[in-house]
């Protein structure tokens, strides 16, 4: 007869942890937290018996907060026979807690770095947010499929609802609209990196791919050929190069990182040499873009006579498409099969070479498309215009959590992580941060998401 396990223990209603080290711990985080909030309610003129009776109440919540999640931790590590000390706690949680440190370290530099930030609304915004995270990371370990996707939800419905109310207008038609063209083309350039992901490879070509097929349709046009010969004629370049790319990581295993760079150094250079013959404006195409194009993707674009832009329909109806192929399609049954263990599906006949290439080939395709329809943007060709895209799709992949080994994940998880990085994007333009601290916020996301995908077995360890 099989023992029943007992149910787990659940903290009193004012709970202690037993170990004095975490104790001091949480205070010490406690009363951090409200001492931030106390200086920025000072400064933020609020009356001094308000401000000390927020910080009260926000030190006995935050504590007893701590206190009631800490407790839950060592009771379940105790009837899991594991160390109940503070060692014992960081190695089951050590994930979520750097993923918490980490924001706070981000909230204290924005604080400090941008005067307009410091309001108690920023604060409540802030606390609301932790709390959000440390939900996620506790519900999500209920789910024995879609950890990721659960994760990634909760951390959308955070921002959109932080920055709804930090940022006047945040909900407003056109801002809307523009976040979902921005995440269009990042969106379609993502569809070939999760593939190349899938498959356990990576693909560093796509922004140079961008850049290039950006200027090459306008230069091609400025020449005379029909905008939508050249468009096509952009569209099997960019493929060609995937085939580039596929056939020598291939032949070169474990070198696809190196290679898919150094093919994108090459095929930028190429571009700037043949568009700039005759012309003193290297790295940049200047022409008419045509209008089709800028419908497309402009801002001022409509689709069907409503005003938005056609790249957000083109965006939904791809993401449809890949979604239902991986998972319903005999190409993504296969893509899946090579990325979870490539010996086994070479054993069942199914051909690496072929899988593994056209992953690289439409990789290419999309880049190509995105650098066309970011021409039909900008209305002009700039060889650069796909710099960013080496971080973002890369990012996007990572935090939708599709795993850079392969063979787990999907394009419905890289959808997420878009969403996610372009309402972030917003949310930080709109409190007035620049580039380079974009970056930095970007990299402290993306580094508790490595590490939380990456405590999970990869696929091939479980057959």
């Amino acid at each position: 007869m099989t023992d029943i396990p007992p149910r787990e223990p659940w903290p009193q209603l004012l709970p202690v942890p037993r170990s004095a080290l975490l104790v001091w711990l949480n205070l010490a985080v406690a009363l951090t937290v409200a001492a931030i909030g106390l200086g920025v309610g000072f400064a933020q003129g609020i009356k001094a018996q308000l401000v000390i009776l927020y910080t009260v109440i926000s030190v006995a919540v935050l504590l007893w907060l701590l206190n009631y999640v800490t407790t839950i931790f060592e009771s379940r590590s105790a009837a899991s026979a594991a160390p109940s000390d503070a060692r014992g706690v960081w190695r089951a949680n050590r994930v979520m807690i750097i993923a918490m440190v980490a924001l706070l370290i981000v909230y204290l530099l924005v604080t400090a770095s941008v005067p307009a930030f410091r309001s108690v609304t920023n604060f409540i915004a802030f606390l609301v947010l932790e709390a959000i995270l440390l939900f996620a990371f506790k519900v999500s370990g209920r789910f024995a499929t879609g950890r990721s996707a659960f994760i990634g939800i909760m951390v959308l419905v955070a921002l959109v609802v932080i920055s709804s109310f930090t940022i006047e207008g945040f909900l407003s038609g056109s801002n809307v609209k523009a976040i979902l063209l921005f995440a269009a083309f990042l969106g379609i350039a993502c569809i070939g990196q999760t593939l190349v992901a899938l498959m356990g490879g990576l693909d560093l070509s796509i922004p140079f791919v961008i850049g290039s097929a950006n200027v090459g349709m306008l230069f091609l046009t400025t020449l005379g050929v029909p905008s939508f010969v050249a468009f096509g004629f952009v569209l099997i370049l960019g493929g060609l190069i995937g085939l580039l790319n596929g056939v020598l990581s291939y032949k070169l295993q474990g070198q696809a990182l190196i290679l898919t760079l150094g093919m994108g150094f090459a095929v930028a250079g190429l571009t700037q040499i043949l568009t700039s013959i005759g012309s003193s404006f290297a790295g940049n195409v200047f022409g008419t873009v045509p209008s089709w194009l800028s419908n497309l993707a402009a801002m001022n674009g409509r689709t069907f006579g409503l005003a938005f832009p056609p790249t957000i329909l083109i965006w939904i109806v791809l993401a449809v498409i890949v979604i239902i192929g991986l998972r319903y399609s005999a190409y993504g049954r296969y893509v899946y099969a090579l990325g979870g263990n490539r010996r086994s599906a070479r054993l069942v006949g199914v051909s690496e070479f072929r899988y593994w290439t056209l992953a690289y080939v439409l990789s290419g395709v999309f880049a190509a498309l995105t650098g066309c329809l970011l021409l039909g943007w900008s209305g002009g060709g700039f060889i650069g215009v796909g710099d960013p895209y080496l971080f973002t799709t890369l990012a996007a992949v990572v935090i939708g959590g599709t795993s850079l080994l392969g063979g787990a994940g999907g394009y419905g998880f890289t959808v997420i992580g878009v969403l996610v990085l372009q309402v972030l994007t917003s949310f930080l333009l709109g409190i007035g941060l620049r580039y380079e601290w974009q970056q930095f916020i970007f990299g402290l996301l993306i580094l508790p998401m490595v590490a939380l995908y990456g405590r999970s077995p990869h696929i091939r360890a479980t057959v």
